[in-house]
Order: structure tokens, then sequence, then C-alpha cells
């Protein structure tokens, strides 16, 4: 199995290659340290299996993700990251990834998820599982607190992107709300962040999905 490391940390880089090098199944054909890289990466070196991190430099994992599902729909994505936040979970899910470890995990783990992705499969972090199950198994009223990721915006928050979702800019918006552009500026750059999405159309894709859902 071919696969290809995105990671902006050298060190762990350098562990999770290690760790695959002492399998006869497993090759590591090339290393991205930036989600910038990922795409060009994934031209040259044609992985099965990408392991991405999240919060790197550039375009962030989810994103980066997004791009290589939807030109290379056969390419696995593993989600190796430290973030167990359930909007992170979702979102990734949402573009396309397989699965999602966190790098906590032992060794044994991350080979068997490295293997059950590579083939097709789907596997998530123990604890990771038992939040999904949860969160699908628990009765919950009807709202935006079912989306993981709207859920966690505030109401301005919300009510900021209801606007952008409308197509208004920042200033129709700082107009309506009473406040200045650059506020708005500043409200729509924490949305973006908090949706693990990198654009406007994003987030407003993202709301009309949940409402047409």
């Amino acid at each position: 199995m071919r696969i290809m490391i995105a990671d902006d940390h050298p060190i762990f880089r350098s562990g999770v290659r290690n760790l695959l090098q002492t399998t006869e199944d497993l090759v590591v054909v090339g290393e991205a340290s930036s989600g910038d890289e990922v795409m060009p990466l994934v031209e040259q070196c044609r992985p099965d299996l990408i392991l991405m991190d999240i919060r790197m430099p550039g375009l962030n994992g989810i994103e980066a993700t997004r791009l290589v599902k939807e030109k290379y729909p056969d390419i696995h994505v593993l989600i190796l990251t430290m973030f167990r936040d359930d909007q992170s979970v979702f979102t990734a899910m949402r573009v396309g990834a397989k699965g999602y470890v966190l790098k906590d995990a032992d060794e044994i783990e991350l080979l068997r998820s490295v293997r059950v992705v590579g083939s097709g499969g789907a596997v998530f972090s123990s604890d990771i599982a038992a939040r999904m199950m949860h969160f699908f198994t628990e009765p919950r009223d009807q709202g935006t607190s079912e989306h993981p990721a709207l859920s966690e915006l505030s109401k301005r928050e919300m009510e900021i992107l209801e606007l952008i979702a409308e197509g208004k800019t920042n200033v129709q918006i700082g107009t309506r709300l009473t406040i200045s552009a650059k506020t708005v500026a500043n409200y729509v750059s924490m949305i973006l962040n908090k949706l693990q999405v990198v654009d406007r159309n994003e987030a407003s894709r993202m709301l009309k999905e949940f409402r047409e859902g």
C-alpha cells in the first residue's frame, strides 16, 4: 500500500514513517509539510492512502481532504490528529475521510487503522467512536444544536452566517447589525474557523445542507 503523510511536524512525520517502514506491505511514497503541498504531491506520487493532519500551514487538512476526494475519490484518507472535538470529526467525515485516529494512538492501533482504511473500511479511535454513537443515539430536540459544527456558533455568529447565506457583504451585514465591517470580518473569520471551511460559499453551503436535510 502506497502511503503519503501530510503533517507539519517533521519529528512526528519521521516517527510515523519509521513505523510504517518496519512493515513489508506498507511504503511511504511522499511527505507534505503543509496543506498547500498535498495536491501537488498527490499528483506526483499517487498514493493509495493519505495520513492527514488537520491543523497545517496553508490549507487545513479538512479542505485538503475535500480537494483530494473531489479529484481522486479512490484515494483513502485517514485523519491523524490531536483534535478530538465533534466538530472536527463530523466535518472530516463530511468531506470524505474514512478514518479518524488520535495522535496518541499506539503503534498497533495506527497500523491496524491504516490497513482498515486502506482496504476501504472505516475506523475511529475508541473514544471518538463512543462519542459518535452517543451523538446518533441520544434524543435531541430539533434545531441547529443537532449539527455538530453549527452548534459551535454563538447567537451573533449564526445571525451573521444567515446573512452570509443571503449573499450579503461585510458592509451590508455591518449596516444591518449596526457594527463595523471590520468587526463583521472578524466574526466571519471565527465562523470559518469553527466550521472548518475555507470560504463564505462553503459556510453557506453547510447551512443550506443542514436546513434541507
